[in-house]
């Protein structure tokens, strides 16, 4: 073999090697982790034995990349973890963070301890601004006051220019004139922030007419020639005194959806019956209290029918046409078919949020949406229990079916679980009758994406168990697991599963 080969091969052997290597960071660049419990791992991969794992807030010192791996001092040695779920010491210091809340009633306590004292409390997808860190505990200024919360129940996210997390909007009230204390204490200011002088405290419940609006921030009138500054997110804003019910426009009305509805005395299904409406009967709403609406009867009574039994323009209307008699569908199509999309969860209740943030609310609206246009295009009439992010309730989803007299009506949610490791899409059915469906739904599945398959299974859901319809839901996917995760949040993903989906009806209805 001649000089010149071995000089070549040996050039080769050398760039493959090199090619191979990590690149290596700049030295002393530091990263923080941002999960509660970050494995390390031998290599640069998931395939990778875990050496061991970090916590939330911990620090490490990166010595080399690969791909969307960084390598760290880890005990004596070395190990290698994921990059989307740390983030640099620099920019954690340059951007200014927000705790916001995952769920409602999150303690605010005096000290990073469950036992310290309550001194006050967030609901879901309010925001405090973070000051500190302390193991498994975050130290946050709401409304100028100091406090501590738990790390696994916030979200934590840039500031945005103003300074406000950009999740946590107020709700747009028109010519409010009235502001209520939604929280246990709440400090009045001088000026509009935070900074500014605390002039005096006010308690929940308490009810102060506005007299000026800035930003996020109120002027009330507190008495005698007297005025502050509170923080428009720990209370609500009213057109008028409604004395804890929620005012209505006066025209509004609603439409009975079935035979010998219910119109009880109070708020509760344990309350006595005053009467009875058919489906179709349509009654003048007064007031709401929580899922009921309290509502005005022809004899001058007034009387309170449940949400879930109602339509009010939020769904399709009733339609009070005799039924029609369904076309005979053809094999390969889904005419003549109607089927109910659900997209899970929405407005206030989020579903569950992925290792990077992703809220499960809404996925579940992009893939209900990609769905219902291809269930549409093969000739199927679809029927969305919301097509916004919007809160519907459990009872209303299920109502919605039975309204439309649904062939199929069809669940979406995507999965958590505290075992971040548990991965794959499951179909879940509660009676026998939606086995068929629900296993169909789940080969259809099984055929176009690459998840593990978990079968179809039985579960006590309300919106299967209550449903008399056929009826199915389907979890695709966990959002716990990071790796899992980048693949949901993909526009290919919502493709395949709802493919998959349509592919799972046109079997099963054919097979019929």
């Amino acid at each position: 073999m001649s000089k010149l080969i071995k000089w070549l091969l040996a050039i080769i052997l050398f760039a493959s090697i090199v090619c191979e290597m990590p690149i290596i960071s700049a030295k002393g660049e530091t990263i923080i982790i941002n999960t509660k419990s970050l494995n390390v791992r031998s290599g640069p991969g998931l395939t990778y034995p875990v050496a061991g794992s970090m916590k939330q807030g911990e620090r490490a010192e990166v010595l080399a990349t690969s791909g969307d791996w960084y390598e760290v001092r880890f005990g004596s040695g070395t190990g290698w973890i994921a990059s989307w779920l740390v983030v640099s010491e620099e920019a954690k210091e340059l951007a200014p963070m927000n705790a916001v809340s995952k769920v409602n009633a999150l303690n605010i306590r005096t000290e990073p301890s469950l036992n310290a004292a309550v001194i006050g409390q967030l609901n879901a997808g309010e925001a405090a601004v973070i000051t500190g860190r302390q193991g498994e505990w975050a130290s946050i200024v709401k409304n100028g006051m100091d406090g501590w919360v738990h790390t696994d129940y916030i979200t934590e996210i840039q500031q945005s220019e103003n300074g406000q997390a950009g999740t946590a909007v107020k709700p747009e009230v028109k010519n409010p004139e009235q502001f209520t204390v939604s929280v246990d204490a709440l400090n009045v200011r001088k000026a509009p922030g935070l900074t500014s002088k605390k002039v005096g405290l006010i308690r929940k419940g308490e009810s102060f007419a506005i007299e000026e609006i800035e930003g996020n921030w109120i002027r009330l009138a507190l008495g005698k020639k007297s005025s502050g500054w509170v923080y428009s997110f720990h209370g609500t804003l009213d057109a008028k005194s409604t004395a804890g019910k929620t005012e209505v426009a006066a025209d509004k009305k609603v439409t009975v959806l079935t035979n010998g509805t219910n119109l009880r005395s109070s708020a509760t299904t344990s309350s006595s019956i005053v009467t009875r409406a058919n489906a179709g009967e349509k009654l003048t709403v007064i007031g709401e209290e929580g899922e009921w609406y309290n509502v005005s009867l022809s004899s001058g009574e007034t009387a309170f029918i449940a949400k879930w039994v109602v339509s009010t323009g939020d769904v399709a209307k009733v339609e009070l046409t005799p039924e029609k008699k369904k076309s005979a569908r053809v094999p390969g199509t889904l005419n003549g078919l109607t089927i109910v999309v659900d997209a899970g969860h929405g407005g206030n209740d989020r579903g569950t949020t992925g290792m990077q943030g992703t809220d499960e609310k809404l996925l579940t609206l992009m893939t209900a949406e990609l769905l219902s246009a291809k269930l549409k295009a093969a000739g199927a009439n679809v029927v969305m229990t919301r097509e916004s992010d919007t809160y519907i309730s459990l009872r209303k989803r299920v109502s919605v079916s039975h309204q439309h007299g649904a062939d199929a009506f069809i669940s979406l949610h995507y999965d958590a679980n505290p075992d971040t490791s548990i991965t794959g899409f499951t179909t879940y059915y509660t009676h026998s009758n939606q086995k068929s469906l629900a296993s169909s739904i789940n080969d259809g599945l099984a055929s176009t994406i690459t998840l593990r398959n978990r079968g179809a299974q039985p579960a006590n859901f309300l919106v299967l168990r209550e449903n008399r319809q056929n009826a199915v839901l389907i979890e695709l996917g966990f959002l716990s697991n990071p790796s899992e995760e980048r693949v949901l949040t993909t526009e290919m993903f919502r493709e395949q599963a709802s493919h998959g989906i349509y592919q799972g009806l046109l079997e099963h209805f054919d097979g019929k």
